[in-house]
C-alpha cells in the first residue's frame, strides 16, 4: 500500500547559484538518506525524493519513507570541484559518461519536486521507452509480450508473428505492463 510521499531537501531559493548544475549521485545500497544528510551538512543543495509506503509484517503494519529512485541522491555542485562529493561516505559514483559527470536538466528535477509538493500519490516504476519490449502482467493476457508504442496519448502494445512478418496492436493501460529484461 502506497500513500503520501515527501523529499529530504533544503528549502529551494531563487538565490541558488545558476552556474551549479544538478547531478545524480549513485549511493551504496540503502545509504540514500545518510548520504543526503552528509551532503547537506557539507553545505550542498541535495534532493532525495521519498514516498511513503505501508509495509505489512506478520504482526503489524510499518509506515516508512523510501527513496523514489533507489540508489540515487541528486546534488547541485560545480563538476570541476567534485572531490568533496566523491569522498562523501555512501557515495559510489557520480552519474555520467566515462569520467565526466552528466548534468540532469533543471526542468526534470523541478518536475519531480512539483509532483512531490502536490501531494499526489506516486511510486517508483520501471523506465519504459517507446519501442521497449514489454510483458502484460495481469488479467487474461498475462505473459503476452510485445513492443510498446504510444499514439495520441494512448499506450499500445504491438504483438508480432515474426515468421509471417505480421503484427497486431492493442491498447494497454500503463499499469498492466512491465519491461522484459
Amino acid at each position: 500500500m502506497y500513500s503520501l510521499q515527501k523529499s529530504l531537501a533544503p528549502a529551494r531559493s531563487e538565490a541558488s547559484d545558476p552556474c551549479l548544475k544538478w547531478y545524480g549521485i549513485r549511493t551504496r545500497s540503502n545509504h540514500e538518506k545518510i548520504t543526503a544528510a552528509i551532503l547537506e551538512n557539507k553545505g550542498y543543495e541535495q534532493f532525495l525524493p521519498l514516498y511513503h509506503r505501508n509495509r505489512r509484517w506478520s504482526d503489524r503494519v510499518v509506515k516508512a519513507d523510501y527513496p523514489l529512485f533507489p540508489g540515487y541522491v541528486f546534488c547541485r555542485f560545480d563538476s570541476k570541484q567534485r572531490l568533496p562529493i566523491v569522498t562523501t561516505p555512501g557515495v559510489v559514483s557520480i552519474v555520467g559518461f566515462g569520467k565526466e559527470p552528466a548534468p540532469i536538466p533543471e526542468e526534470e528535477i523541478r518536475g519531480v519536486q512539483a509532483i512531490l509538493d502536490s501531494g499526489i500519490r506516486t511510486e517508483p516504476c520501471p523506465f519504459l521507452r517507446e519501442g521497449a519490449r514489454v510483458r502484460i502482467n495481469q488479467g487474461s493476457l498475462e505473459d503476452v509480450e510485445g513492443i510498446l508504442l504510444k499514439k495520441k496519448n494512448e499506450w499500445r502494445m504491438v504483438v508480432s508473428i515474426t515468421m509471417l512478418q505480421r503484427s497486431l496492436w492493442l491498447e494497454v493501460d500503463r499499469e498492466w505492463i512491465t519491461a522484459v529484461h
